[in-house]
């Protein structure tokens, strides 16, 4: 990958707009999500219909996994490559942004996921969990879209560091050979 600038920039192009995308849909979920549809009868309640919030729920999610998948394959196989030439060398700024987006990516999956499941119909007697209804708050879907961007950029930081290094040491080993 580190080879071709052409393709190098054509993959981060896609993975900033897939975490571009997951933003713009974590964004819009959080005006679409349910706010007061929330129906009570004594202690029995129910959600009427699912919130435009759900499809766009699982619309970020997607996004942001593919970004991950895609991001970490780019990373491994730049890794992997450099390991057939010569001993690769990781440096400590790839390893800590690295560990920052798989972090962000948990805590972004894990906030999409749980408000997108409270998303949908909650039927009557049922609710979302143990019987109970259950709305999400302002600002999960908007604070679980940073973090997607979060993830993603930094993975794509990590990325580049790892090319650049990895293009540094191939032209340090060609000038000493």
């Amino acid at each position: 990958m580190g080879k071709h600038p052409l393709g190098c920039v054509l993959t981060f192009s896609v993975l900033a707009s897939l975490g571009l995308v997951s933003f713009a849909a974590c964004l819009v979920a959080e005006a679409k999500r349910s706010k007061v549809d929330l129906k009570l009868d004594g202690k029995m309640c129910f959600l009427p219909g699912k919130s435009d919030a759900f499809e766009l729920g699982v619309a970020a999610s997607v996004s942001l996994c593919t970004a991950q998948i895609i991001g970490n394959v780019l990373l491994c196989a730049s890794y992997w490559w450099s390991a057939n030439t010569r001993k690769p060398k990781k440096p400590t700024l790839t390893a800590i942004l690295l560990a920052f987006s798989w972090i962000s990516f948990g805590v972004a999956a894990i906030l999409i996921s749980a408000a997108t499941s409270m998303s949908r119909a909650q039927p009557y007697g049922e609710g979302w969990l143990d019987g109970e209804c259950y709305l999400v708050r302002d600002g999960v879907y908007l604070s679980s879209g940073v973090l997607s961007l979060l993830a993603v950029f930094t993975l794509i930081g990590a990325a580049s560091i790892t090319i650049t290094n990895n293009q540094v040491l191939d032209q340090a080993h060609k000038i000493n050979a």
